[in-house]
């Protein structure tokens, strides 16, 4: 069978479609992949067939960046906060327009298409409504409205409050997406794209742990289908790749005390050198080595003490297990390994939907949260102190024995995508 992955976003957003998409390949299955531009490069070392896919993610991600640290400091500042808005907007608009084009040529007698969900699975749902062929959805997180994300609101609220946000943003896109399905021959939408999406019994895997959000899959049970659930659970879908400083960090770390582990992911950090002159000071206050990654920001001319060791990438799930603590911003993909990991975690987000993983962990009792723009170095040191203490440590392990191991994830979604597929090929 001909399988369509696509996916926008950071590597985390890209990485449980090349995960899935390597294991289909090895079942035999012809597999194309759709990425942006500036992980073209990193999906075609996978072993895949890949096109690029709207425009290269640096801009929209500084973009976004921008704006929601204006939110956190500046958020009276109305005319500026408009203009960051309408950057984004402009580059949304764009990245959309050639979504369709690429998508709609690569789609082309495929038996299913699937998008890594969390950006732009509106213009792949229009394409799969187009040519009459399943539509699978990986979602790293919970993006359909439910009531279990946290107890900040009543369950009724919550679910109300994320309904509304799906026709916020339907009513705000709604211009894009009548052109795009205009190009298509399709009539105009008439509601936001998650409900045509549920409409059309599509499949919409959930590629993260149930134990991370207790409640939901009970609450989710009413959208199961003839064949089974509509929306199950797999695990992160993660390949734990190696890198070449795998050796180099290993060493490191066996050279003294474990390390705290510090990573922003692929969102660039303003100001490199104030974040690391914070984690030294803060690691030489507890008496604690750090092991910093930088991933998407650029550490290279940044100086720190020699309890403090900078890398450019890591292979997360060897060294995770190998520290006190980890450090990150909140990435779906980097709190799973963190989690089978069993090491306690504080999640420094700069983005709403990393506040969500930072949520679930404090709901956890497996470590902390708190805005990135927001931290200091005394708060830092107060809340490493906080996730360090023994409770929080146990509490981590015993967590990690609850989590799905990341082969069976895999395998679980392409079993799930095979069977789709079959089903709607043979009705």
């Amino acid at each position: 069978m001909k399988f369509v992955l696509a996916g926008y976003g950071t590597r985390g957003d890209v990485e449980p479609s090349v995960a899935v998409g390597r294991e289909l390949q090895r079942r035999g299955h012809d597999v194309r992949m759709a990425v942006p531009p500036d992980l073209v490069g990193f999906v075609e070392a996978a072993g895949f067939a890949t096109v690029a896919y709207g425009l290269d993610t640096h801009a929209l991600l500084d973009a976004h960046r921008d704006f929601w640290t204006g939110v956190s400091r500046n958020f009276w500042k109305i005319p500026e906060l408009i203009r960051l808005g309408r950057k984004i907007w402009e580059i949304t608009t764009r990245c959309w327009r050639e979504m369709n084009t690429t998508l709609t040529s690569l789609a082309d007698g495929a038996d299913l298409l699937s998008i890594a969900a969390l950006n732009f699975e509106q213009p792949a749902a229009n394409v799969a409504e187009y040519y009459d062929i399943p539509l699978a959805t990986l979602h790293h997180s919970p993006l359909r409205p439910n009531g279990q994300l946290g107890p900040a609101l009543p369950a009724p609220v919550m679910r109300s409050a994320m309904a509304a946000y799906d026709w916020l943003y339907w009513l705000l896109t709604r211009g894009v997406e009548d052109g795009q399905r205009r190009e298509l021959g399709l009539p105009r939408a008439t509601r936001p794209s998650s409900r045509r999406i549920a409409r059309r019994g599509s499949l919409e895997i959930q590629a993260y742990d149930e134990v991370c959000f207790p409640g939901l899959a009970a609450e989710w049970a009413k959208w199961d289908g003839p064949n089974g659930p509509l929306r199950p659970f797999v695990g992160a879908l993660t390949m734990e790749l190696t890198t070449d400083a795998d050796n180099d960090i290993a060493s490191w770390i066996a050279a003294g005390t474990p390390p705290i582990f510090f990573s922003f992911g692929s969102m660039p950090v303003e100001s490199p050198a104030d974040a690391v002159a914070m984690i030294d000071a803060a690691c030489a206050q507890l008496g604690e080595r750090a092991l910093v990654c930088a991933a998407g920001s650029d550490f290279s001319d940044v100086g720190h003490s020699d309890h403090v060791k900078v890398v450019g990438t890591a292979n997360y799930a060897a060294v995770f297990p190998a520290c006190h603590a980890v450090v990150h911003h909140g990435g779906a993909g980097t709190t799973a390994i963190g989690l089978r990991a069993g090491v306690p975690m504080l999640i420094l987000w700069t983005a709403p939907d990393q506040s969500l993983w930072g949520a679930a962990v404090k709901r956890l009792e497996v470590g902390a949260s708190r805005s990135f723009s927001a931290t200091t170095r005394e708060s830092l040191v107060a809340d490493l102190r906080r996730i360090l203490a023994p409770d929080y440590v146990a509490r981590a392990r015993e967590i990690a024995t609850r989590m799905t191991k990341p082969a069976a994830s895999v395998e679980s979604a392409a079993d799930l995508l095979e069977d789709f597929a079959q089903v709607r090929r043979v009705g």
